[in-house]
């Protein structure tokens, strides 16, 4: 009796990685920058659609739909950001529809920085950003709150020097 081979492994999701996750502040930070984005454009259609055409309703009503996708949209996106520290490299991981996976050896990183904006230190947050050899391979991990950004700069920093070292 034969058994079926076993499928592919999900390439976004290694074996025996556990993933961490950002903060769940990082949904209202990414919603009132698209609030913002949209909502003007939407204050301006409804004015035009009032004092111009009425047929600017339909602009308006297209971007009520589009605040209303991203409003959905944006949770699942942050919940699908994770990361993870393996005994050689960094991983990174996120989207949903457009998933990417971005690994990054410690021993090619060359500094990390950590960042946060008005709005992500009203809301308690910072990035982790990683520099390395390429900037194709740059990396950030947005959503940490203040203590674990520090932390994980830290250990990356320590990680990428040890392995630095041993070169």
């Amino acid at each position: 009796m034969t058994h079926p081979a076993p499928g592919p492994a999900d390439p976004f999701d290694p074996p025996g990685v556990t993933w961490d996750r950002v903060s769940p502040r990082l949904i209202p930070a990414r919603l009132v920058v698209v609030g913002i984005w949209l909502g003007l454009p939407l204050v301006v259609t409804v004015l035009l659609a009032v004092l111009v055409t009425p047929w600017l309703w339909i602009a308006t009503a297209a971007l009520v739909v589009l605040l209303a996708w991203v409003g959905v949209l944006v949770p699942r996106q942050v919940r699908a950001i994770g990361y993870a520290e393996r005994d050689d490299d960094l991983l990174i991981r996120s989207g949903i529809l457009f998933r990417e996976l971005v690994v990054v050896p410690y021993g090619r990183m060359q500094f990390v920085d950590v960042t946060a904006g008005p709005l992500d230190r009203r809301l308690n947050i910072a990035k982790v950003q990683l520099h390395t050899a390429s900037a194709s391979t740059d990396a950030e991990i947005p959503g940490l709150t203040p203590d674990e950004a520090e932390r994980l700069r830290d250990r990356l920093t320590a990680r990428g020097e040890a392995r630095l070292a041993g070169l």
